[in-house]
């Protein structure tokens, strides 16, 4: 076996909006920093494609705002939540922070970012597997790498601090625990033509077992991402278009937008554990961002956001302790200010989480919300940016507060 060894600042798993934001702060900051990332991009990517409208400010920061401007991405200026009978509300795009939202796919954005990190100076390494995390007295302290299409050659690459930035499938997470649940959705993705989607939208659709949203990517493309449970898969032998037509067209809107589109890619699918925090540091010398970090419900739209919110934050705090990236303080410094920045968010969405997979509570939730814009600007914004679980209770009844486990 061949070995081969480098060192570096700081090591980032998984070239995601995430660890590429990252990698990009990190780099301007003088650190020496390696991006490893599993597929050669562009690549397609299963993600709702929905840009927040907070996250041209970090497009603006990580100098990459003209280029996406660039690849003519579609405006979104409202979501519209549409429950099972096709009641409906809307959700200005304006309430956070912009005139609109962008659709844009992954691949395209993935890749501008990707290639702005490689321009910073960040060391990049395409279509390299994880083989495991290396440990130095209980201590992350880099990766072992294998190269696509090569079954004995290995590269070794240390560092002080690693990031996992894998996204859902948290792989250097899962190769330290060494622990997998069964999972208990299953999200599917296709690009779409001849869709119905109403123009300036992201529609939300929900049904039995879950929830999908369509919107307008770049090129008059749809994106259509839902998600549902994996008996549901199941019982219909895990055929995507039979899925579709079978649960996610049970919403009569989705039924309607849905009945003349036609294929324009390859379906993807992907199973989920569940939504939720996970450990903003899983190990000593290893920082979680992005999805690795907490998966936020798709329904809120802030997915996006959280990727380069967590990626600065992460990048903020490295770059404090640049003279001594093996401390300690170092790694509780970012897992305290996550949960500042975080949690009350993912309360809330954990309490929103339990209407969206009931379509009678989704519809109830549509309807009362619905009635009043000033309760569904404060729950919108709360997605963002928290909420005491109070005001919650106070608002919307104490019977969401007083369970919301994550499913």
């Amino acid at each position: 076996m061949n070995l081969f060894t480098e060192n570096f600042d700081v090591i980032i798993a998984g070239a995601g909006p995430a660890g590429s934001s990252a990698a990009i702060h990190l780099a301007r900051a003088g650190l020496r920093v390696l991006l490893v990332e599993q597929k050669k991009f562009p690549r397609p990517k299963l993600c709702g494609e929905f840009i927040s409208p907070e996250c041209r400010q970090h497009f603006e920061k990580l100098g990459v705002a003209s280029v996406m401007s660039g690849a003519g991405p579609s405006t979104i200026s409202e979501t519209v939540f549409y429950s099972a009978r096709g009641h409906h509300l809307s959700i200005p795009s304006r309430w956070f922070g912009g005139p609109a939202a962008l659709g844009l796919s992954r691949a395209v954005m993935d890749d501008v970012l990707l290639r702005r990190a490689q321009d910073c100076g960040v060391s990049v390494l395409e279509g390299a597997s994880i083989s495991e995390p290396l440990i130095t007295q209980s201590t992350v302290a880099g990766i072992k790498l294998r190269f696509n299409g090569s079954a004995d050659e290995y590269r070794e690459y240390r560092a002080p601090v690693t990031i996992d930035a894998t996204g859902r499938a948290r792989i250097l997470t899962r190769k330290l625990t060494q622990r997998r649940s069964k999972p208990k959705l299953i999200a599917f993705k296709v690009h779409l033509r001849n869709t119905r989607v109403a123009p300036g939208a992201c529609e939300i659709y929900f049904y039995p077992d879950g929830y999908g949203g369509l919107s307008t990517i770049e090129g008059d493309i749809s994106n259509l991402c839902f998600i549902i449970s994996a008996e549901q898969v199941k019982l219909h032998h895990s055929d995507p278009k039979t899925v579709m037509r079978a649960t996610v067209m049970k919403n009569e809107r989705a039924a309607y937008t849905l009945q003349h589109a036609t294929p324009e890619s390859e379906w993807l699918s992907a199973s989920w554990e569940s939504f939720g925090r996970q450990r903003p540091s899983p190990a000593r010398g290893l920082l979680a961002i992005g999805d690795s970090a907490a998966f936020i419900d798709p329904f809120t739209g802030s997915g996006m956001l959280m990727a380069f919110e967590s990626g600065e934050l992460a990048s903020d705090v490295i770059i404090r302790h640049q003279n001594n990236l093996s401390s300690d303080d170092l790694r509780h410094e970012y897992t305290a200010a996550y949960t500042r920045k975080f949690d009350s968010r993912l309360r809330i969405c954990g309490l929103l989480r339990r209407a969206a997979f009931k379509p009678r509570l989704a519809g109830l939730g549509i309807t009362l919300f619905g009635a009043s814009e000033r309760l569904r600007s404060k729950i919108a914004r709360a997605t963002r940016h928290g909420l005491i679980l109070d005001e919650v209770s106070t608002t919307c009844g104490s019977g969401w507060a007083n369970d919301h486990n994550d499913i």
